[in-house]
């Protein structure tokens, strides 16, 4: 099996799943919503 290369890093996964992302977009602000009723603690990155 491959390893994997790339290591994740904090500033690149706010830059693609960060609140500001999210709210940048119509779709992003309805998974807000979605996240929201549904009750999660964190409801995005």
């Amino acid at each position: 099996m491959k390893k994997n290369l790339t290591t994740p890093t904090n500033i690149v996964g706010k830059r693609k799943h960060g609140f500001r992302k999210r709210m940048a977009s119509s779709d992003g602000r309805e998974v807000l919503r979605r996240r929201r009723q549904k009750g999660r603690k964190k409801i995005c990155i």
